[in-house]
C-alpha cells in the first residue's frame, strides 16, 4: 500500500489546479539531477496529460504558432530551483570560474539528454495522451517544455557563476531568464526594461519562434523502435551546449 500511495504521488504531485501542478511537475523535473528513468517518465506522461488539456482550450491556432508552449513556459518559469554561487560551489565541491561554468553546462546537458530519451521511450512502446490539436502528440510538448526548462535553469546559473545577479520577485527573474533563452544572449542587468515580469511584444515573438523550434526538435523522439530514445538524447545535448556556449560567450564580455 505505501509503495502505490509512493507510486500516485508522482503522477499527481499536485491536485490544487491544473497551472500549479504543471509548475510542480516542472520544478521537479529540472531539479532532480539523479531522477531514475521510470520515475522520469511518469512525471512526463502526467505533464503530457496536462499540456493535452490545455492544448484543447487554446484552439490549433494558440498551439501551432508556439503561442501555448511560450506562455507555459513563463508560467512554469517561477517554479524552476535556481541556486545561488554559495550553493552551487557547495553542491560542485568548491568549483569556481569556467570550472563550475563547465559542471552546470554539463548536468544541464545529462538532463536534457534524458528527457529526450525519456520522450523517445515514451514512443517506443506507444505511449497514449491526449493529443495535440496538431498531429504530433503531447508528449513531445512536454519534452519540450521541460528542455527548455531545463536550459533556462541552466542560464540563470551562468549568470551567478559570471557574477551577473539577476535581482527581482521569481516572476521578473524568470521572465528575465525566458527572454534570455528565447533570445540566446545573456542579461544586461543595467538595460532598459531587461527585468520586468511581463514580456514585451519582441520577446514574445522570439519565445514563440525558440519553442516552436525546441519542439521541432523533438520530433526526433518519434523514430521506430528506440532509435528515437538515441536521436532526441543526441539532438537535446548538442542543442544545449551550443546554447551555453553562446550565453558564455556574452557573460564574458
Amino acid at each position: 500500500m505505501p509503495e502505490e500511495i509512493e507510486r500516485q504521488e508522482d503522477m499527481e504531485p499536485s491536485r490544487r489546479n491544473g497551472s500549479a501542478e504543471l509548475g510542480e511537475l516542472v520544478g521537479r523535473l529540472t531539479a532532480d539531477e539523479d531522477m531514475d528513468r521510470e520515475t522520469r517518465g511518469r512525471l512526463l506522461g502526467r505533464l503530457a496529460v496536462l499540456l493535452g488539456q490545455k492544448a484543447r482550450r487554446a484552439g490549433a491556432a494558440g498551439v501551432a504558432r508556439g503561442r501555448l508552449l511560450g506562455d507555459l513556459l513563463v508560467e512554469a518559469a517561477p517554479h524552476i530551483p535556481i541556486r545561488d554561487l554559495e550553493t552551487l560551489q557547495a553542491h560542485h565541491r568548491g568549483l569556481m570560474g569556467e570550472e563550475l561554468a563547465d559542471r552546470i553546462v554539463k548536468v544541464a546537458g545529462n538532463g536534457t539528454t534524458a528527457v529526450g530519451a525519456a520522450g523517445g521511450a515514451l514512443a517506443a512502446v506507444q505511449f497514449t495522451a491526449p493529443p495535440l490539436l496538431l498531429t504530433a502528440p503531447a508528449q513531445l510538448a512536454a519534452e519540450t517544455l521541460v528542455v527548455a526548462a531545463i536550459e533556462v535553469k541552466m542560464i540563470a546559473e551562468l549568470h551567478e557563476v559570471y557574477g551577473v545577479t539577476v535581482h527581482g520577485t521569481g516572476t521578473t527573474r524568470g521572465a528575465a531568464f525566458v527572454t534570455s533563452w528565447a533570445r540566446q544572449r545573456g542579461i544586461n542587468p543595467l538595460e532598459t526594461g531587461s527585468l520586468t515580469s511581463a514580456l514585451g511584444t519582441a520577446a514574445k515573438s522570439a519565445l514563440r519562434k525558440r519553442m516552436l523550434r525546441t519542439f521541432g526538435r523533438t520530433l526526433g523522439t518519434m523514430g521506430p523502435l528506440l532509435t528515437g530514445a538515441a536521436a532526441g538524447a543526441a539532438l537535446n545535448r548538442s542543442a544545449t551546449k551550443a546554447l551555453a556556449a553562446k550565453i558564455r560567450h556574452d557573460l564574458r564580455g
